[in-house]
């Protein structure tokens, strides 16, 4: 259905046909100019599911769970993901879906666990391969689901592990990296060797100049890794140390 280039008005149109007893799919093609994540926005709702994907295989699975979900479900694309190549099974049929609110392993490891989301678990995974040359073993978690979170699955990683470093390119105040550390020291303190740490985005507003929205945001590459995935790597040997 078409309807004029208006934000407030394709939310209103998904509204009433939701309350026709509809399910309408809204989409905001570019609401937002600049990179900001508003993954921690709207998993602050009560009410909302909340899915960011990173590969084809979570677009198609999770985009199909959403659609036959009854709850309302926030999609959140990250634009940067639609230039990335990723690998396509013959799984990825017409059938092929997703449960909400279970994680990904990645990759298994048994020194760190790192947890990530949309365009990070690249960077995690990248920082993975270069601990793995340091003779450090990461397992790197994709949360697919941000909201509801699959606490069970990461606690169970970070027993095994006993280090936590969460990844997100959202602001650090509120985020859900955050969460994702408050749910660890509620439940397993007990097994933690260091300090669980977090890396995110800058805590200032996403400025529009893309100059500025790259420092804000890293992406800038070192020898062919991310100044992102250095910063994880760095905080893995850090907390790794301790």
């Amino acid at each position: 259905m078409m309807s004029s280039e208006d934000e407030a008005g394709f939310t209103g149109i998904g509204v009433g046909a939701a309350y026709h007893v509809l399910k309408p799919i809204v989409e905001f093609m570019t609401f937002n100019f600049s990179m900001q994540c508003f993954a921690a926005w709207y998993a602050s709702c009560p009410g909302l599911k909340v899915l960011a994907p990173y590969s084809s295989e979570d677009a198609r699975g999770l985009l199909k769970a959403a659609i036959r979900d009854p709850d309302l479900v926030v999609f959140l694309e990250n634009e940067l993901l639609y230039e990335e190549s990723f690998p396509v099974s013959e799984v990825l049929d017409s059938n092929f879906f997703l449960p909400i609110g279970k994680v990904k392993i990645e990759r298994q490891g048994k020194d760190v666990t790192i947890t990530a989301f949309s365009r990070m678990v690249g960077y995690a995974l990248k920082a993975a391969e270069i601990l793995e040359k340091e003779g450090i073993s990461a397992e790197v978690i994709n949360l697919r689901s941000i909201r509801p979170l699959d606490r069970a699955t990461i606690n169970a990683s970070v027993r095994k592990t006993s280090r936590l470093v969460t990844v997100e390119d959202g602001f650090p105040q509120h985020g859900v990296g955050s969460e994702i550390c408050t749910s660890v020291i509620e439940e397993s303190f007990y097994y933690l060797d260091a300090p669980v740490e977090r890396i995110t985005g800058a805590d200032v507003p996403v400025p529009y100049n893309e100059d500025l929205e790259r420092k804000s945001l890293p992406q800038v590459c070192v020898n062919g890794f991310s100044l992102f995935c250095m910063m994880i790597f760095h905080l893995c040997i850090t907390i790794i140390n301790k």
